[in-house]
Order: structure tokens, then sequence, then C-alpha cells
């Protein structure tokens, strides 16, 4: 019986890579994957998932997912899921209990902000499995929050979605983003 899996985690926890590196798993064992993520996640080209260690595959938008597309396939990974609106998730749901193909949804829980995005709402919500993927922040200890730097500093005000990578977002554990404390990172991406 299929199952809707959730595995979120912070900026840099290494959600790409682990949905190419279980894509590649799969295929080496013959089975077809449709590799997915939602079209406004453009950063790395249009059909194009690329994680920071240089993993990449191409991919189809989800929102060109629709059950003639899943003909023959196996297995369906998400990338980016928190970009996901609610009928999105639904569609996901329909996969997996109306089409028995398993669904892998990778993406963060929480905005900059500590907010929930819909689709990280909605897959908390509906996921018949959520796991973490971790991460730690310049201190050691895990990291559960994602704090959005500008001008060297953490910032919890803004546009929810902003498209960026590691200059613009760091990991931290809940007490370094709450206190707004960058530590390395700081050192790393400011020159202090």
């Amino acid at each position: 019986m299929a199952k809707l899996y959730f595995r979120y985690g912070a900026m840099g926890s290494s959600k790409t890579a682990n949905a190419i590196m279980v894509q590649y798993n799969y295929t080496e064992r013959g089975q077809k994957v449709l590799m997915v993520k939602p079209q406004m996640e453009n950063r790395d080209g249009a059909r194009l998932v690329r994680s920071r260690s240089g993993l990449e595959t191409e991919c189809v938008f989800m929102e060109e997912v629709n059950d003639a597309a899943l003909e023959g396939i196996d297995c369906v990974i998400v990338d980016e899921a928190q970009f996901l609106t609610k009928a999105q998730v639904q569609t996901l749901v329909h996969i997996v209990d109306d089409l028995n193909i398993p669904v892998i949804a990778y993406g963060l829980r929480a905005d900059f902000r500590g907010n929930f995005f819909e689709g990280s709402q909605w897959l908390m919500a509906w996921a018949d499995t959520i796991e973490e993927v971790k991460t730690i922040c310049w201190c050691g200890k895990k990291a559960t929050c994602n704090a959005r730097v500008m001008n060297g500093r953490v910032v919890k005000e803004g546009d929810q979605i902003l498209l960026g990578g590691n200059s613009q977002y760091v990991s931290l554990c809940r007490k370094h983003w709450q206190r707004g404390e960058l530590g390395s990172f700081r050192e790393l991406h400011m020159g202090d």
C-alpha cells in the first residue's frame, strides 16, 4: 500500500540531495520515478532540481502532473514541497490513495518567521509518515529554524517567499534564531 511521506528539514539539511539519491535508488532497481517541483521554484533552471552538493536531475512541474503523466510511474518525488498549494497536496493524496503510487515530498517545515508554508502545513496534516532531515546550527545544536539574513542581520519581516540560497538564509537552533545570533555564518559570509 502506497504512502505519502513528508521529509522536512531546515535549510542546508540535504533534502534535495536526499531526494535525488532516493530517485537513483528506485532507478537502479528498474523502477520509474517522476521527479517534481513547483513551477515557481526556478533558481536552478526551469526543469532542473539541483542540490548544493552538486547533484542534479531533470524534473517536471507539479502543475503538469495528472493521471496520464503518472502512467507507468512507480514513485513520485517532490522537491521544494513547501511551495505547494493545498490543492496540489490534495493531488499528492490522490496519487497515493487512488493510484497507489508512493509520494515522497521534501521541503521546509516553516519559513524565516517561524510560520508554516501552505504546502508544509497540509503535508504535516495529511502525510502518512513525517520524517525530519537533520542539520546543525553554528553552535552544534540541531537546527530547526530558517533565518533570513539581510545586511548581516537576521530579519523576521518581509514576504514569505524570497528565493535564495546560502547567502540569504541560514539554519539556526531555536535559541539563536530567536536571538538573531548568526555566529560563524556572519564570519563566513559577512567577513566579520
